[in-house]
């Protein structure tokens, strides 16, 4: 049997959800909440949102990331670099079918095809069919790089890290504990809210490639009772959907979850080893109007 062009780009089924999901949020979220809402509307299971590709990063926001990407492409979807997604005017008013999904795929996919071939400066292949694979991660850049170092740290080296991650972000007395055996302990601070209130904070660091799951999280709440006000588990990792869910469950004391993207949000915001570098680029896409 003939393989369907798009059949192994998987991804292609968020493209028309992620247009709606965005809808619903108001025209603009968090991927966070993008991610959430998606799945949320297509009943997917917890299995698949805690798959895990070999990289270590959760299959299904590989998709969404995915989606998102050829979204933006096709000006659907905003390209702000600032950590919101966001439709634009085409973007509000589209409604795409399964069909015009994969047309929106293999047009793109044409496009980078093409391009390739000339920078190579070979000549265009006579027309076939186009087959799209599941790709495993997004290009390399800079978060990537940085996950990658993070993750290659001695542990001690990592705990030293979360500890001027959380002075920088306004921490007082920030002490690693550096003690095996303290139930999960990595170390102790202050978050002074106001010149009268203060918060005494635990926190967790977790040097993982792998998500980490619900019962890390109990655990370590039950090494909180008695000892601070608030929580926080900083991994290079991910966590599982029922993690996220334990760490924000009502009638107990909440856990703050610091995944390794937000680590690196937080690096760049806080200016520490990531630096911002002005550089140009093409954007084909504006061209296209003046082919004729």
């Amino acid at each position: 049997m003939a393989r369907r062009p798009d059949e192994g780009a998987q991804f292609v089924r968020y493209f028309g959800p992620l247009l709606d999901a965005l809808r619903e949020l108001g025209g603009s979220g968090t991927p966070d909440e993008v991610v959430e809402r998606i799945a949320s509307g297509l009943h997917l299971s917890d299995s698949i949102q805690n798959e895990l590709l070999p990289s270590g990063e959760p299959r299904y926001r590989n998709q969404v990331a995915w989606a998102r990407f050829y979204l933006v492409r096709e000006g659907l979807v905003g390209s702000s670099r600032r950590g919101i997604w966001s439709l634009t005017e085409r973007g509000r008013a589209t409604h795409l079918t399964p069909e015009q999904s994969r047309e929106i795929l293999l047009k793109w996919v044409r496009w980078f095809q093409a391009q390739r071939m000339a920078r190579a400066g070979e000549s265009a292949p006579a027309p076939e069919p186009v087959v799209v694979g599941e790709p495993d991660a997004l290009p390399v850049d800079y978060r990537t790089q940085v996950l990658r170092v993070m993750r290659g740290l001695p542990a001690s080296g990592f705990e030293q890290l979360c500890q001027r991650v959380l002075r920088e972000a306004g921490f007082t007395q920030v002490i690693v504990t550096g003690r095996s055996g303290d139930q999960g302990i990595d170390g102790y601070g202050t978050l002074q809210i106001n010149p009268l209130v203060s918060f005494q904070v635990l926190f967790q660091c977790k040097r993982y490639k792998e998500s980490v799951s619900a019962p890390h999280v109990r655990d370590f709440r039950g090494a909180m009772a008695g000892r601070a006000d608030k929580g926080i588990i900083i991994t290079t990792g991910t966590f599982t959907v029922e993690a996220r869910r334990e760490a924000s469950r009502d009638g107990v004391p909440p856990i703050e979850l610091i995944d390794g993207d937000k680590l690196v949000d937080l690096l760049k915001n806080l200016k520490l080893g990531i630096r911002r570098v002005t550089s140009y680029e093409m954007e084909a896409t504006f061209f296209d109007e003046f082919q004729g």
